[in-house]
């Protein structure tokens, strides 16, 4: 029996290798949609750059996997057995779901499908502990850590109507001060505001992307900066990064915006990498703690409580630099990861082009609701105005006949610095506010709210683009819907049927890749 569990534990681990690759095929979006779209500088660069982040946010994350062990369910109310059954579930689920998602190119959270695949696992294994002892067992609420799973769940979802608002008003203003033209005039007011933007994005460095980090001296650092009053701590930022992008434009005649994109690009990449860790390695590491106490204790995999799971117990050295390696490479060679983050520039170009989603009868109905809306804000506004603000938006710079459709950015690096920055300050308020969120749907709607207020959905593209956010949207949903069912039914039929179950499940989730991986094939082939 101990060398069945031992062939779980390392077959948990093979699957983390795995769900490292399709995670970060997913998660890639996140911080490289900004400087892709704007084009800031060669795809080569922006890949180093990116993969800097990645590693350094990997190798240096504090490794505490309290989501994994006892985040959604209490793990004393699990024997040893029965937890090997949850985490094998769940990873066997996780590499389905986000393959899937990456095949279509559609963005979704791996913080969202990591906690729904645990509290449906949790939830079979403990409705069949339930049916198997009878009267005299404990209702499920014994077994799912309620308050916690809800706070996560809320947060979650409470950040997209959020970020999407933040990136609409944020971005609506941004242009109206700088329009799409250089204005030598404006060149000193446009380095605050790039330094205003490099100061949220570093303090988000600092208190998210640094927050669980093991480099010694950080935490008290990062504590130090949470204990100083906000307005000295940005105050002193924001004097920095004006030298900083004053010296960057005047003494090096550099573009300090494409600066500003880049760093934008390693802050949230290296965060991404710091704190989504746990989605791919979290499960696996806590299956392998796990088997090491069951090991040194002797007893009965079935009469084992898992309540030592509920410690913290930091991951090991290696496990990380070797999880940040594979991230890294997945990011260079994973054409999935090139197809999702396509759908996210596609959705907020500049231009015109061909629209992947196909209009139905709620994006027109959205599209029929803000018109509507539109035209009633308009009645307040004098003429004078609204020929005003349309020549903010105008990109008539007399320069767009110079590059072909297809050369041009999706978007400039305004809206991109926009994009990085606003989703910085969201989630960096989150974080200091202990709230849960995901930081995918935080940069997609930070992304789409900044796409709409930019005019970036004209009258032709408008319907197409909208019913791509629903679509994307829609998808979030079925995330969770999806994630719990499947882990759940995984979960009852190995509790059932038993431990050799497992490599009927693991056989058809190859399979089921290998069907996909020629699915997407095809889809992108230029000849399809």
């Amino acid at each position: 029996m101990p060398d069945a569990y031992l062939l779980l534990v390392i077959l948990l681990f093979a699957l983390a290798a795995a769900d490292l690759v399709v995670g970060v095929s997913n998660d890639a979006v996140n911080f490289l949609n900004s400087a892709i779209g704007s084009r800031v500088a060669r795809r080569r660069i922006i890949m180093i750059v990116a993969s800097l982040g990645i590693f350094i946010g990997a190798a240096s994350s504090g490794g505490m996997m309290e989501v994994a062990r006892k985040g959604i369910f209490v793990p004393g109310q699990f024997y040893f057995d029965e937890i090997m059954v949850i985490f094998i579930a769940v990873m066997l689920t996780d590499i389905i779901l986000l393959d899937l998602f990456n095949t279509f190119g559609m963005p979704t959270s791996t913080t969202v499908s990591i906690v729904f695949e645990l509290l449906g696992a949790a939830v079979a294994v403990a409705l069949v502990k339930i049916a198997e002892a009878g009267s005299g067992a404990p209702g499920l609420e014994a077994f799912i850590n309620s308050d916690n799973a809800r706070t996560i769940i809320e947060g979650i979802f409470m950040s997209v109507p959020i970020s999407f608002a933040f990136g609409l008003v944020i971005m609506w203003i941004s242009r109206l001060i700088f329009t799409f033209t250089k204005d030598p005039g404006r060149m000193q007011f446009l380095i605050i505001w790039a330094a205003a933007a490099l100061t949220m994005m570093s303090y988000f460095l600092l208190v998210k992307g640094l927050n669980n980090a093991s480099i010694p001296g950080i935490d008290v650092i990062v504590t130090w900066l949470r204990e100083q009053p906000l307005l000295i701590v940005f105050g002193s930022l924001l004097a920095f990064w004006f030298v900083v992008t004053q010296f960057i434009s005047l003494a090096l005649k550099a573009n300090f915006l494409r600066f500003t994109v880049l760093f934008g690009t390693f802050s949230l990449a290296m965060a991404f990498a710091g704190n989504d860790l746990v989605n791919f390695i979290g499960v696996p590491i806590a299956g392998f703690q796990a088997f090491v106490l069951w090991k040194d204790s002797g007893a009965d995999p079935s009469a084992f409580p898992m309540t030592a799971l509920e410690e913290k117990v930091p991951s090991a050295n290696f496990i990380l630099l070797l999880a940040g390696a594979i991230m890294v490479i997945t990011l260079w060679i994973s054409k999935k990861s090139r197809t999702v983050t396509k759908t996210e520039v596609t959705l907020g170009r500049q231009r015109k082009g061909h629209e992947r989603f196909t209009p139905g009868p709620v994006s027109k109905g959205i599209i029929w609701i803000s018109i509507s809306l539109f035209k009633t804000v308009s009645l307040v506004i004098p003429p004078g105005g609204k020929s005003w603000i349309n020549t903010r938006f105008s990109q008539e710079d007399g320069k767009s006949g110079q590059i072909s459709e297809e050369d041009r950015p999706a978007f400039d690096l305004i809206r991109a610095t926009v994009n990085l920055a606003v989703a910085s300050v969201v989630i960096s308020i989150a974080t200091l506010n202990k709230l849960p969120l995901s930081t995918t749907y935080v940069s997609f709607m930070v992304a789409m709210g900044a796409s709409l207020a930019d005019r970036a959905w004209g009258q032709e593209s408008a319907p197409a683009r909208v019913a791509g956010v629903v679509t994307v949207i829609g998808g979030w949903f079925m995330t969770a819907i999806i994630a719990f069912t499947v882990s759940g039914t995984f979960a009852f039929l190995v509790s059932k049927l038993g431990l050799w179950f497992v490599i009927v499940l693991a056989l058809l989730a190859a399979l089921f890749i290998h069907r996909t991986f020629a699915l997407h094939a095809k889809r992108e082939s230029p000849d399809k």
